[in-house]
């Protein structure tokens, strides 16, 4: 009788830590847009559209930054709205610019002495961008105003899949693992891939996809959670704080994430 009652107490035990993760739908909008780069906590917008122009979309205002000698916007990192950087894979090339899109910095990785062939980029603390390495397969803590790297990682054994960092943290999805640094550059914990394929993050929260699924690994746990979307096509995705956003056939939709 004991195993058995320490089996039922054991999953008793189990299913009621388990968070049941909900989405509760907030509102829609229309939007017309290529990539959907980040949505802050006042509902400021900051996308790009086809003719790869990057705009700040306000309640009141919308302006614009384009660089079109620069080709396609591969990705922005908003995280800091005093200097978001547009990083342009195809001339190796990250642009930062201040809260009204100007240009305050042009870092072009081809011309340093210490040439990057760079694939990935995210912001870091003060001046320092985050940078895949592709040419080292290493993870790097690039000062862009010295010209310094700061940190390197050792090696990626793995096929690189995205990059997502704030102030504190660094998230690298690769083919094999999840890897999560501190800011500057210790690795905190490797946790195993089962098939995510894209990420978001925002202070709080990390959402991972797979395939149409979408996963949430909370601050400081390593419990990645389902979150119930009720089947929902999930073309492009954004999380800030607890709110989460997807885009799909020109509606922005909105939903604030209920642990039940």
């Amino acid at each position: 009788m004991k195993p058995l009652f320490y089996f039922i107490f054991c999953f008793s035990f189990f299913a009621f830590t388990q968070n049941d993760i909900q989405l509760q739908f907030e509102s829609s909008s229309d939007l017309e847009a290529e990539n959907i780069f980040g949505v802050d906590t006042f509902g400021t917008l900051y996308y790009s559209d086809k003719n790869q122009s990057f705009y700040k979309k306000s309640a009141d205002t919308t302006i614009s930054y384009a660089n079109f000698q620069l080709g396609k916007i591969t990705s922005a990192n908003t995280f800091n709205p005093l200097k978001i950087n547009l990083f342009y894979q195809d001339f190796n090339t990250v642009i930062i610019l201040d809260n009204r899109l100007a240009e305050i910095t042009k870092v072009d990785f081809n011309t340093l002495q210490d040439y990057k062939n760079v694939s990935l980029v995210s912001t870091g603390y003060d001046n320092t961008l985050w940078l895949f390495n592709q040419d080292l397969q290493q993870l790097e803590l690039f000062d862009y105003l010295n010209n310094k790297t700061r940190v390197r990682t050792v090696p990626i054994q793995s096929q690189i899949l995205n990059l997502k960092s704030d102030y504190n943290y660094c998230y690298l999805l690769t083919e094999q693992y999840l890897y999560i640094y501190s800011y500057f550059g210790s690795l905190i914990n490797k946790i195993e891939n089962s098939g995510y394929t894209n990420m978001a993050f925002s202070k709080a929260n990390l959402i991972l996809k797979k395939e149409n699924e979408l996963f949430l690994l909370a601050k400081n746990s390593t419990s990645i959670e389902p979150i119930k979307t009720s089947d929902l096509l999930i073309n492009q995705f954004l999380v800030t704080n607890e709110t989460l956003y997807i885009y799909n056939d020109e509606k922005l939709r909105r939903y604030q994430l209920k642990s039940q």
